[in-house]
């Protein structure tokens, strides 16, 4: 499935239904009044959240959503069928903005919350409403009342318990598939990670769900390399895993280009807790990896652990210290 995590799209509620003017024509009633029914409520256009959906991509094909317009009333005051809301599915984490993209009008953070985003015109009506003392046979009706129509744009913003940052290719795909039960695609090349993975991981029966953030490189804020469209979604992570490769040069040069990319991004970010893994400890000798370790270690206020995917001891140390961080 493709994932996309921004899409604009049309909404239209439906129209009201308009009111009767009808009169009673009966045999051997000779004065039948007003009989006209009310017409029926169009249908609303209503987004609910979805915990098994990730992306906003069947939105791309669809843009146009109209509701059921009210049916009209008629004779014997029959009120005219109301029109069904449509109800459109979006992701836990949307968010829905105005036209303008930039004012918030909903911000679905629970499973199976409604906001209605446009409402349906009311039902117009008939002429027995208009009855009374002095006018017995009234030939006014109201039409339906139009229903709402905005352009409106839906962000998605991952939400995840731990959310995986660091540089292209420092493992993240792969500590997500040793950790979940998630399949992201994994290779030896920078920017493998195209869109951010969720997977869950089971410990102790809990579950923990765990988002691979694409690779971020200096400039990432301004939109350098995959840029700034998924700094985004670490925001909802209630923390974060920094892994860092552990046969990179300077530990140091690499953990702050990604601290620095945060903050440049908000510095809410950077204040998130944090927990830093080093990567592919089985590739270096044990005495120099101490020595890396101990020298990175200074003036570092998180918790530093080290990991080999090759190990499952070393996966479920980290399960273990991850439960810490979400509870």
């Amino acid at each position: 499935m493709k994932f996309l995590d921004q899409v604009k799209i049309y909404i239209k509620a439906g129209n009201g239904g308009d009111g009767s003017p009808s009169f009673r024509r009966e045999k051997y009633v000779e004065f039948g009044g007003p009989d006209g029914g009310d017409g029926g409520k169009g249908g609303s256009i209503i987004l609910k959240s979805e915990k098994n959906l990730n992306t906003l991509i069947d939105y791309r094909y669809q843009q146009h959503h109209k509701a059921e317009r009210g049916e009209n009333g008629a004779g014997q005051n029959k009120t005219g069928k109301s029109g069904d809301d449509l109800v459109l599915k979006v992701p836990l984490g949307t968010q829905v903005f105005e036209e303008d993209n930039k004012t918030l009008l909903f911000d679905f953070i629970k499973e199976g919350e409604k906001f209605i985003a446009a409402n349906g015109g009311k039902g117009g009506l008939g002429n027995t409403r208009f009855k009374s003392s002095t006018n017995r046979a009234p030939r006014k009706f109201t039409k339906g009342i139009v229903g709402e129509e905005f352009t409106i744009w839906l962000q998605l913003k991952t939400i995840a318990d731990i959310g995986i940052i660091g540089l292209p290719n420092a493992g993240k795909s792969s500590l997500l598939a040793a950790l979940t039960n998630a399949n992201p695609k994994i290779a030896n090349y920078r920017f493998t990670t195209l869109n951010p993975n969720l997977g869950v991981a089971s410990y102790d029966d809990k579950e923990i769900t765990i988002a691979d953030i694409p690779g971020l490189v200096e400039g990432a804020h301004e939109g350098v390399g995959l840029g700034i469209q998924f700094l985004k979604h670490i925001e909802r992570c209630k923390s974060l895993l920094h892994l860092i490769d552990i046969t990179n040069i300077d530990l140091n040069e690499s953990y702050n280009q990604v601290k620095n990319e945060l903050k440049s991004y908000s510095s809410k970010l950077s204040d998130k807790k944090e927990l830093i893994v080093l990567s592919k400890i089985d590739l270096i000798d044990e005495d120099i990896a101490k020595k890396v370790i101990d020298h990175f270690s200074k003036n570092k206020k998180c918790e530093i652990l080290t990991m080999t995917t090759l190990k499952k001891s070393s996966i479920s140390k980290i399960k273990a210290k991850l439960l810490s961080y979400v509870s």
